[in-house]
Order: structure tokens, then C-alpha cells, then sequence
């Protein structure tokens, strides 16, 4: 399968503070939701963030090590648990789109919007897929340490033996490399999700409070790309970026070519700005997500849906 058709744009990697990037996102559905073109794109987060899922209990972070530590703490729209990210570590992409241009089914349209994630990993030649068998919960609050799921979860590695243990966190098996989540938010759909580039265990944990997970368990569940092949983080985002752009033109999963798709009858186009950007006025809106919204204390530090801060 390839992206709907429409007008799209490729915005490359930015380095910007976790609450902007996370503002960014929800900007990028509003203007797909109202009309404008579909985005793609990879960032950067600088400084180094917690992002917390949509109704993570604020208790779970270490508040005293983000602080002394530099670490901004934002909440995400999306679920799940907390994810720990560095400007090194990972591969930040999101992709916004209408809604009625993709799978009303949740898991369908999450498998579509993974395709050029998968085919990201390939690129680079890495061994990644869904996993095949459900691996235990280490940690609920942390997304990389919860149940590991073949619907939804992307490891990658070796398959290896698991020794006579049995033990599921041994080295030998996939690893988790990639978290993925998805919301819908005004007739759009909004996927973003972090590659794992460099695994940084004791930051990672160093964020949350009282996490019975040591480093050597972290390592055990969560695999990096630079363990696993002779890989800059630059070509990391590069082969994101290429993945992405292959699977909005229609050349994803090892098809040749290079333009823009077009149906035979001519009336499925779909046109990709390759060096897109932010318009002054989601720039705008942006900022005010910050201030209202991801860097408010209500919003990040109560849980929506429970204790105030909800979500739209």
C-alpha cells in the first residue's frame, strides 16, 4: 500500500524543544483536517525531552533528575508510556493526514502509516519487523518496557536462543527498536513515532521514579541501529526520509523510479513538495500550543481525562 493521494509535503529534520515538536504535530493535522497538504517529516529534539502518553500518571517521573538533568517534560496527545529522547538517541517522524484518506480500522491504519518505517529499517539493512510473539510487561510506565505485541511492536536483531532460562529479555532475541502511536484529532489522523539510533539506558530510566528496571534489562529489551550495523545517525535519517518520500510517490517496498504517482486514468495524483516548510501563520499556532498547551503545568503535570488537562 502507498499514501493516499493528494498534495503532500517533505519537512526535513529540525531540532526544536519537545514541546514545539509536539505542537508541530498537532499544527501539521490541523492544516491536513482543513484542507492543506498532507506532511511528512523527521526532527530532532533538542534539549532532550520526556514525553509522557496521554494519561501517564505524572508521579511516575523522577521531576528532580529531568530538572538537575536539562530534560524537558512534555505530555503527548498520544498513548502509551513514557519515551525518553535525545538529539543522538533517536529518529523522530510524524505523518499527518486527513482522515477520510486513510483506514477507518485503527490497526489497518497504523500498519499503513509503519510501512515506511519498516521499509526505513530495510534500507539500512536492518532486520526489523512486527513482533511474532508477545514478550512480558517490565515497567508499565515506560512505552519501550511494557507487553511487547505482534500487532503493533517493531523489534529487530537477531532471533538467537533463549537459553535454558527460558528468559525473554536475553540478548539473543529481537529487541524492540522502533515506538509508533497514532491519534485522531479534527478529521485527521496524526502518526508519529521514535526510531531507536543509539540506546541510552540510564537517562532513559533516569527519568522515572523508582523504576525497579535496571540498565542491563533496558539493554535486554531495547536494541539501537548503531549495535546492530556500521550506521551514522545522518544515514539513519536519511533512509527515514527516502522511506518516507518512496512510500507518498508509490516506490515503496523495492519499487524502482522517480516522480510523482499518478493513476492510469490520470485522476489519482499525488504531488510531494520535497523541501517543504511551516507557513508563519502554523508557526504561529504552533507557539500557541506551546504556552497553552505543551508547556502548560496543567497539561503536563495533572492526567487528561482523570485529574483536568484533557485533550480536544
Amino acid at each position: 500500500m502507498t499514501a493516499p493521494a493528494g498534495d503532500w509535503r517533505l519537512i526535513r529534520e529540525e531540532s526544536r524543544p519537545g514541546p514545539m515538536q509536539m505542537a508541530l504535530d498537532e499544527v501539521a493535522a490541523e492544516t491536513a483536517a482543513a484542507g492543506g497538504p498532507a506532511t511528512v517529516r523527521t526532527y530532532r529534539w533538542e534539549p532532550s525531552c520526556l514525553t509522557l502518553g496521554y494519561r501517564q500518571d505524572p508521579e511516575t517521573v523522577d521531576w528532580a533528575f529531568c530538572e538537575r538533568e536539562g530534560i524537558d517534560v512534555t505530555r503527548r496527545q498520544t498513548g502509551g508510556g513514557g519515551i525518553y529522547h535525545d538529539a543522538r538517541g533517536d529518529v523522530a517522524y510524524s505523518i499527518a493526514v486527513p482522515a477520510a484518506d486513510v483506514p477507518g480500522e485503527l490497526l489497518d491504519c497504523y500498519h499503513l502509516l509503519c510501512e515506511p518505517v519498516l521499509d526505513a529499517f530495510d534500507r539500512l539493512g536492518i532486520d526489523a519487523d512486527y513482533v511474532e510473539e508477545s514478550m512480558p510487561e517490565l515497567y508499565h510506565p515506560a512505552c519501550y518496557l511494557r507487553e511487547l505485541h505482534p500487532a503493533h511492536d517493531v523489534v529487530a536483531g537477531d532471533s538467537g536462543d533463549r537459553g535454558d532460562s527460558g528468559d525473554t529479555g536475553s540478548r539473543g532475541d529481537r529487541r524492540k527498536i522502533a515506538g509508533n502511536a497514532q491519534y485522531r484529532k479534527r478529521d485527521a489522523v496524526i502518526q508519529h513515532g521514535s526510531l531507536t539510533f543509539s540506546v541510552e539506558a540510564e537517562r532513559h530510566l533516569g527519568t522515572f521514579a523508582d523504576s525497579p528496571v535496571t540498565p542491563t534489562q533496558f539493554r535486554d529489551r531495547v536494541v539501537g541501529m548503531d549495535e546492530l550495523g556500521d550506521i551514522d545517525r545522518e544515514d539513519a535519517v536519511a533512509a527515514v526520509e527516502a522511506a518516507l518520500v518512496a512510500w507518498v510517490v508509490g516506490e515503496g517496498s523495492g519499487r524502482g523510479g522517480d516522480g510523482d504517482r499518478e493513476g492510469g486514468d490520470g485522476s489519482e495524483t499525488v504531488a510531494l513538495d520535497r523541501d517543504g516548510s511551516w507557513t508563519d501563520a502554523e508557526l504561529r499556532r504552533a507557539k500557541e500550543l506551546v504556552e497553552t498547551k505543551y508547556r502548560d503545568e496543567d497539561w503536563v503535570r495533572t492526567r487528561p481525562g482523570n485529574e483536568g488537562g484533557g485533550g480536544d
